[in-house]
């Protein structure tokens, strides 16, 4: 069972690597598919140290990324459709919300679904920096330009660096080889 925001572990404000560390921890509770990369994303209230809402690839129903289930979580607990987060948590400050994700959002879905780096655009007025283990590999999209839309929205893209390795054998846990 996936943690919820309750039972996130205590990490210290400005933790980048802890909090890599706990989207890390989520990304291994995806199940292993040759289809796609396990991820893991942690929402942190960077105001307040609060992590808001979790989300690994394939935690909800259908092919869902991590930033997907994180967001639609938090939005079922507002009561309102992912599309009105945005508005609904206008109180939250502008900027002052982090993600934290293991892999690069995507900026393609080939299953149809509305790419990460996207869904991130309709908060970007609350989510003022993406934190990113690693970049995707290109093994699914040829270019992933997630992080030059985020950027291009004026949206803050930082690399935690250090965890490289184990992000990605966790990952592509289940890929052919």
């Amino acid at each position: 069972m996936a943690s919820s925001p309750d039972t996130a572990p205590q990490i210290s404000p400005g933790d980048h690597r802890g909090y890599m560390q706990y989207a890390l921890s989520l990304a291994k509770q995806s199940p292993p598919k040759p289809s796609n990369y396990r991820v893991g994303a942690v929402l942190v209230d960077r105001s307040t140290n609060t992590v808001l809402s979790t989300g690994y690839t394939l935690e909800l129903p259908g092919n869902t990324h991590a930033e997907q289930c994180c967001f639609a979580k938090l939005a079922e607990r507002h009561g309102v459709a992912e599309e009105q987060l945005a508005d609904a948590m206008a109180s939250a400050g502008s900027g002052s919300l982090a993600l934290y994700t293991t892999m690069e959002p995507c900026s393609q879905r080939l299953s149809g679904n509305l790419p990460c780096a996207q869904r991130i655009l309709r908060l970007r007025r609350l989510v003022g920096c993406v934190y990113v283990g690693v970049r995707e590999p290109e093994k699914f999209v040829s270019e992933n330009t997630g992080r030059k839309t985020l950027e291009e929205a004026g949206i803050e893209f930082v690399h935690v660096e250090g965890l490289e390795r184990e992000i990605l054998e966790v990952a592509t846990a289940g890929h052919v080889r």
